[in-house]
């Protein structure tokens, strides 16, 4: 799916009352007093505030997303609630504007299975954590390979299904960016989503060197 429908697509639910993610990353993260903490796929910025509070003034929140409409919703959000250690990014997950070794802690709900290169985006999540610093991220994966014809709908993939690679091909991502041991810290049955089987995890790890 192009950055140009991504945009558009979730600009236009910036303001509606749709759920927009899954699992629930944050709730195993226990980001703590003085962290650098990064959000991928922040949307309207719920977890980034939330952070934010928990890392106190010490500490800093950045809010990555590809939609203005949902950095607009979040900014304003984060001002509503008079956050002032917290900073939003524009940009693709592939490509994070943010600098080497900045992250403590890095999390991401049912964000990363719309990234056409996976491999890049955990290997820019490897980039910007510290050593020692740790992942905490919610998403899916296939039971079997997804055919070809729905991996480029735009709907299909913004559905939550189509992007999805499958679980052997997820932690080869994993591994081949550096993350040796990956614990999995909750995982779902499998279950039908629009042409695919599915199943929900949440996985966490820690960058050794």
């Amino acid at each position: 799916m192009e950055i140009k429908e991504i945009n558009t697509r979730y600009s236009k639910l910036a303001d509606s009352e749709c759920c927009l993610s899954c699992g629930g990353a944050i709730n195993y993260a226990r980001p703590v007093a003085g962290e650098v903490c990064v959000d991928l796929g922040s949307g309207r910025g719920n977890d980034v505030v939330r952070m934010a509070g928990l890392v106190g003034e010490t500490g800093f929140v950045y809010g990555i997303d590809i939609s203005d409409g949902m950095l607009e919703k979040a900014r304003a959000n984060a001002k509503k609630f008079g956050v002032a250690n917290a900073g939003f990014v524009r940009c693709e997950l592939e490509k994070i504007e943010l600098p080497d070794r900045v992250a403590d802690l890095v999390i991401s709900n049912c964000t990363l299975n719309h990234a056409a290169d996976k491999q890049s985006v955990w290997n820019e999540i490897y980039r910007i954590l510290k050593k020692g610093g740790r992942f905490v991220v919610s998403d899916i994966y296939a039971v079997a390979p997804v055919a070809d014809e729905y991996r480029n709908d735009p709907v299909a993939v913004a559905e939550c299904w189509a992007g999805a690679v499958t679980r052997d091909e997820y932690m080869h991502h994993l591994e081949k960016a550096g993350f040796g041991l990956v614990e999995i810290l909750e995982e779902s049955a499998p279950y039908a989503k629009g042409h695919a089987e599915v199943a929900s995890f949440t996985i966490a790890g820690i960058k050794k060197q």
